[in-house]
């Protein structure tokens, strides 16, 4: 079987995945033997569609999980969808208003049913497209966080939770948002800075002896204030406290009071004390016993205690408001003011505190319990420095508010009795009140927040509150890998719940995913216009490419930086190893099936030596994925594969393929161990490659019982003993060496690349003469060298200076020394100033201070590089020097 001349990355991609799951290569048992690896996937969104974020966590999942796979562990890996609850019912909602209709019109029953059509239609294109990056799960098994059996687990929580009075219902003050209609907990809410006003109003003194001015950024709010609040350490306002003040526009009365929460360097120092409407307003309402008066509805329109601005938007009101303060000549004056509005996550609409009956879950002892799990070492956070982020939120948590005002989710199992108003938490529909008999049930409309059923992710999808075989095999987990940005929304809450309900931690160790910027370090979004589809650069680059990029880049605590030039090194990567595949394949011809296994001590250097770097290979790459530091074991593959096996080993082999017999059988023998040893260890990386390549090399693999396909193929172990010895590795390296000096000086010094030139070793004191003879022939076919001469210089040799010797090579008949010093130092000039510029720049506390943070890693970048190219061009310039 011979292989085309290119790679059909996206044939292969079809082919192959859909070959592994006909063949149930992904399935778990929780009945096989073996040590067990087991991870639930972060449940993207029911309304998702494939991101960078997605791709990196899942490319990075997949590598770790085909390793284990391969490694013999009982492997599961868990797929899912969250049911998304604000976002999804927003989508469904968006596709009614287009129809014309909305939910109210249609009544719950017909719009949950409607949101159920909309989620089989639409609910599998993530979970596709994960598929398409070639993600290993076992599909069999994908959750969904609505389904029945995650509901039952659900409903249990909340029941044992309320039974232990740990929910509870209670008015608070909330985030509400008005486009949702409802309840957000403070995760939910992101805050960006705005360009708004500060208005000075004149609150006039009952007793008609003055006024006092306060400042405010939100002038609606003043038909529900309470009080004026000051300083009581302001000696400004000291003879106010305790006064009368008529508010402005209402005419109703309301105190002067002192309070230690005012800042008195805002505004005036005196504030307006709107207790419904404003967190730290509601906590000194409470202090003082101030009356709390709800100005808005569910929509954030003006109520019935609004009087006059009945029905305005908040928008609206306040330009009346503002015009009506005018027109009193009670506003002062208008001051351009930038704070911070707190929107809704979702919808991006501004939230609006308020008062509200909700139901709440405490947090104190489940936090607690998280906190002492970590630091005993139960969980292990990758970074380490997360860890901190966790301990942060925990300590300074607060009662969460687990209640939404939705139609889509997990409806809250309370009922309450009309005729009595008893309320009742059960897991079933009671059909009579247990206080007064009464059979008028009604259950509560609100559902929970979506993460309160994700949080209970990893039990409840084994099957928790059961205890069945897959839950008994495979949980707690062993890993998490997720994005930092859901460590307060997701991890802490999984591990609360896992801690509570099992006992046990959900997840052994949790990694958290660097973020994801583009080739400027400018994180990616849609404003900005720079977000890059996965599925746009699959279909340029091809699956691996995308995938091992992502893993190259993927370094602990480190952003991601990416740009095109990588992604098309990943594919001229993947390229690399098709062409070295088709070369071993085209010196195979007559060979026998499976090779013949050879004598490794009888072997040459160049046979051991590849063998050595193999083993050192699979043991860097095996102890790098365990340390989930997957951009070291890339760049440990790609470096063996790209450098010692395509760029040394190939070309070593060229002439014992040619030579016959036993030197023949050796070299291919070596040839077919490493790249089956190679393809398995780049499997979980590039798996589509790989399998390609590995079915046309398979049938010349000595293998006992050698699986059909890579998915499930022994990972490779290093040799017992080392085919290399100390003595003999250092002869390779200085072989490499001399030969890579020797190619650099052939450059400088304008030698074609097909042309044979003299070289000279001018060894060191120490250097054995020996040594140098094992390794000669191989530096010599390799730098296409018609000699290499011991000691023995032309009068025209430029050197370059190893630890161990002097490598030379003759210039070129005609070559003018000094014209090439003169080019090289007019480069290094150049280079040079530019390079003093950019640390110029980078040493400048002005520029550091002012520039955004993609400027300055693009400058530090471009420094490094300038450096590097003042490093080569002072070397070679060294070099030429030493002719003058």
């Amino acid at each position: 079987m011979d292989l085309p001349k290119t790679f059909d990355s996206k044939a292969a991609e079809e082919r192959w995945f859909q070959k592994w799951i006909d063949l149930g290569y992904f399935k778990a048992d929780p009945a096989r033997p073996g040590k067990v690896f087991s991870v639930v996937i972060p449940p993207p969104n029911v309304t998702g569609q494939l991101h960078l974020g997605h791709a990196l966590n899942v490319s990075l999942q997949d590598i770790i999980v085909r390793t284990r796979r391969m490694q013999g562990y009982n492997t599961l890996w868990l797929p899912g969808t969250d049911h998304a609850g604000i976002a999804t019912q927003n989508a469904v909602e968006k596709d009614l208003a287009k129809e014309g209709k909305d939910r109210h019109t249609m009544g719950r029953e017909a719009f949950v049913a409607r949101v159920w059509q909309w989620r089989e239609t639409y609910g599998s294109r993530i979970m596709n497209q994960l598929r398409r990056l070639g993600a290993s799960c076992d599909w069999s098994r994908e959750r969904f966080t609505l389904d029945a059996g995650l509901s039952n687990a659900v409903t249990k929580v909340f029941v044992d939770l309320y039974n232990q009075k740990l929910i509870y219902r209670a008015k608070r003050m909330i985030n509400w948002c008005p486009r949702c209609e409802t309840a957000l907990s403070d995760l939910e809410v992101d805050h960006k800075e705005v360009h708004g006003s500060l208005w000075y109003i004149r609150y006039p003194l009952a007793d008609g002896s003055g006024a006092l001015t306060i400042a405010t950024t939100r002038p609606e709010t003043m038909l529900g204030d309470t009080a004026v609040a000051v300083n009581p350490d302001d000696d400004r306002y000291k003879s106010y406290v305790g006064k009368m003040i008529r508010l402005p526009l209402v005419g109703r009365e309301i105190p002067v009071i002192a309070d230690a929460a005012i800042d008195r360097e805002f505004g005036t120092g005196a504030l307006k004390v709107t207790p419904a409407h404003d967190p730290v307003d509601f906590d000194i309402g409470k202090r003082h016993d101030l009356e709390t008066i709800s100005l808005f509805d569910s929509t954030a329109h003006m109520n019935e205690n609004a009087g006059a601005y009945r029905g305005l938007s908040r928008d609206e009101a306040r330009k009346q408001i503002v015009k009506d303060l005018e027109l009193a000549g009670l506003l002062e004056k208008i001051e351009p003011h930038q704070h911070a509005v707190g929107v809704c996550s979702r919808c991006d609409s501004i939230v609006e505190p308020m008062i509200s009956e909700q139901w709440f879950l405490s947090m104190r002892a489940m936090a607690d319990r998280a906190i002492e799990a970590v630091r005993k070492g139960d969980t292990t956070f990758h970074p380490k420095f997360w860890e901190n982020t966790f301990f942060n939120w925990l300590e300074n948590i607060h009662d969460w508010c687990i209640s939404r005002q939705l139609w889509w989710g997990h409806r809250i199992p309370a009922y309450r009795c009309v005729r009595c108003d008893h309320l009742i938490v059960a897991a079933e529909r009671p059909s009579r009140c247990p206080e007064c008999d009464g059979s008028d049930i009604i259950q509560d409309d609100d559902v929970l927040d979506t993460w309160f059923s994700s949080g209970l992710w990893p039990m409840s999808t084994l099957g928790w509150p059961e205890y069945t075989p897959d839950f008994e095999r495979y949980y707690p987990t062993s890993l998490l890998l997720t994005g930092f940005d859901i460590i307060f929304f997701w991890v802490a809450r999984m591990m609360m719940f896992g801690l509570e309900f099992t006992g046990k931690v959900p997840f052994k160790d949790v990694y958290i995913t660097p973020l994801v910027r583009d080739e400027l370090g400018k994180k990616m979004t849609k404003s900005k216009g720079n977000v890059v589809d996965p599925l746009d650069l699959m279909n340029q680059y091809g699956a691996d490419a995308v995938r091992f990029t992502l893993a190259q880049l993927a370094a602990q605590g480190r952003d991601v930086i990416l740009s095109h030039d990588r992604f098309a090194a990943s594919r001229a990567f993947a390229n690399k190893i098709w062409n070295a595949a088709r070369f071993v394949m085209m010196n195979l011809e007559g060979a026998a099936q499976p090779l013949p296994k050879v004598d490794i001590a009888n072997l040459r250097l160049a046979e051991r030596w590849i063998l050595s770097r193999l083993d050192d290979t699979i043991r860097e790459v095996g102890s790098s994925i365990d340390a989930y530091e997957f951009n070291v074991a890339a760049m440990k593959l790609y470096q063996f594969i790209w450098h010692e096996f395509c760029d040394w080993y190939i070309e070593l082999s060229k002439e014992s393929l040619k030579a016959g017999g036993d030197r023949q059988a050796a070299a291919r023998w070596v040839l077919i161990t490493v790249f089956d040893k190679m393809l398995r260890l780049l499997h979980p990386f590039m798996p589509f490659v790989s399998e390609e390549i590995w079915q046309v090399i398979r049938p010349y693999i000595d293998e006992p019982n050698l699986a059909p396909h890579l998915p499930i193929a022994k990972y490779p172990e290093p040799s017992a003993t080392d085919p290399l010895s100390p003595a003999e590795e250092t002869a390779m390296n200085h072989c490499i060496e001399a030969t890579e000096a020797i190619n650099s000086l052939r450059s400088l010094l304008g030698w074609h690349p097909g042309q044979r030139v003299t070289a000279v070793i001018k060894a060191g004191d120490a250097t054995d003469a020996h040594e140098l003879e094992t390794w000669r022939p191989y530096a010599t076919a390799l730098a296409k060298l018609d000699a290499l001469n011991i000691d023995t210089a032309g009068d025209r040799a430029v050197f370059s200076h190893l630890a161990w010797a002097d490598i030379g090579v003759d210039a070129p008949d005609g070559y003018d020394f000094q014209v090439a010093r003169q080019k090289l130092q007019k480069q290094l000039d150049e280079v040079g100033k530019h390079a003093a510029q950019h640390e110029a720049r980078l040493n400048d506390s002005r520029f550091m201070t002012k520039a955004d943070p993609e400027t300055r890693v693009e400058v530090a970048q471009r420094f490094e590089g300038l450096q590097a190219q003042q490093k080569l061009l002072s070397e070679q310039l060294r070099q030429l020097e030493q002719r003058a």
